[in-house]
């Protein structure tokens, strides 16, 4: 019981962060007649958490090696529960779009604090493997759960519930946090990086605002192009300070450890593909097939259901296969599966008729998402976890945007603008993720 309730608890912080991926996006329709957004500005709503999430994974992974990760637990849940608070009350796009980007910066502290916390309470081996399944676990419940709540809140008290709905489970962490985790004590000896913390998280934060933008602005218009360039200066001078500092944002000796390079590599060939199909799966769902929001939450129970049983297959697997024979094996199920599903997806077709596909996929990403985030961590010493919990996840990240734009792209070039949302372009995405997913089986 003494481990239980701390476990718990990180789950919860898991399922939180993960909640938000999916709650906003039923409710994007009737936010955007009832605050007065434009067209335009209503990707802000999707755009400012995920800038802000991804542009400070980083600094928020640094911040729980420095300051103490059941501190930065309970500030990420403050950050995130006073943020929804704010959106359920904002009247103008302006406050909302504030308020969605500090849930990010909400998100981006509390995810390294968890997974860290994750890591480091728990030894190598049987130990761990168990609680990152369970980790892993309530983060693939929340983005189905957020699906789900989505619709119903929003059918039934408005848009405003699905900002109001984070603050009573933040409140209960932040409560729970004190008397279940342990304290974290004085502060960590080293200094903080503030050259490599500017540059690092300017440097992200302008790739993922890029790639995020570069399907609406195109890809050479001078905004994207601008905001390139200057994010790769920025991060080529983040790597010339990490080099040379005493206490860096980011220690090059991480990607010495040979773990953790090739979780790297694993974790951004993830993003760039299956963590990019539910997105394809929700236009089907309501575009293709006419599903309203409540029958999509439901629709994505299967695909939960098959992650739920890879995360679980995963902790038996792993001591057989080791961790590269357990990530291959993931990849090339979830890839087989995806490539399953997209020659299922049909204009006229059945829920029934997509689930040897869903199971796949699901049962492959489950897999893949326990055991890359173990090997990430794997001989770390305890002092960095939060560090590499930061690179993994700000990786994972800005794999999925990037990955999203390419897909998003190649669906509308098989079908072309004019059509709008089809089976020949939904399917043409999910095939090129599956291809490269298969491929990257080499990393």
């Amino acid at each position: 019981m003494r481990i239980l309730f701390p476990l718990v608890l990180l789950g919860l912080g898991s399922m939180i962060t993960a909640l938000d991926f999916t709650i906003v996006y039923v409710a994007l329709p009737q936010l955007a007649r009832e605050v007065g957004f434009s067209p335009h500005a209503l990707q802000w709503v999707v755009s400012g958490y995920a800038v802000a999430f991804g542009g400070f994974l980083l600094l928020g992974g640094r911040l729980s090696d420095l300051l103490g990760r059941r501190r930065m637990f309970v500030l990420g849940l403050l950050l995130y529960g006073f943020a929804s608070l704010l959106g359920g009350l904002a009247a103008d796009p302006g406050p909302l779009i504030a308020a969605r980007a500090l849930q990010g910066l909400g998100g981006a502290v509390l995810m390294p604090a968890t997974l860290s916390l994750v890591v480091t309470m728990f030894d190598e081996g049987p130990a761990r493997n168990r609680a990152m399944t369970v980790w892993a676990v309530s983060g693939a419940s929340g983005l189905s759960l957020g699906a789900l709540l989505g619709g119903v809140l929003t059918g039934a008290f408005g848009w405003q519930a699905v900002f109001f709905v984070n603050v009573p489970p933040a409140v209960a962490g932040i409560v729970a946090a004190f008397a279940v985790l342990t304290p974290d004590g004085p502060r960590r000896p080293g200094r903080f990086d503030l050259p490599g913390a500017v540059t690092g998280t300017a440097g992200v934060t302008g790739l993922v605002f890029a790639v995020a933008h570069g399907p609406q602005w195109g890809w050479t218009s001078p905004g994207v192009l601008g905001c390139l360039a200057a994010a790769v200066a920025l991060l080529a001078g983040f790597v010339a300070i990490e080099a040379r500092s005493r206490d860096p944002l980011l220690p090059p000796r991480l990607l010495a450890n040979p773990h953790t390079r090739a979780a790297v590599g694993a974790i951004l060939v993830y993003g760039l593909t299956l963590q990019c199909v539910p997105y394809f799966l929700t236009l089907h769902f309501q575009e293709v097939l006419g599903y309203d929001a409540m029958r999509s939450g439901l629709a994505f129970l299967g695909p939960t259901l098959g992650i739920t049983a890879g995360n679980l297959a995963g902790e038996r697997l792993i001591p057989r296969l080791g961790l590269r024979g357990a990530l291959t094996a993931g990849v090339l199920v979830g890839a087989a599966g995806t490539a399953v599903l997209a020659w299922s997806l049909s204009a006229d077709g059945s829920y029934p008729g997509l689930l040897a596909g869903l199971v796949g996929f699901g049962l492959g990403s489950g897999l893949c998402f326990t055991t890359m985030f173990l090997m990430a961590t794997t001989g770390v010493r305890p002092s960095e976890q939060g560090a590499v919990s930061g690179l993994s996840s700000t990786v994972l990240q800005a794999g999925s945007g990037a990955g999203l734009a390419v897909l998003v792209a190649v669906a509308g070039q098989a079908t072309g603008p004019a059509e709008g949302v089809t089976v020949d372009g939904l399917r043409s995405a999910i095939l090129v993720a599956a291809a490269v997913a298969a491929a990257g089986v080499v990393a």
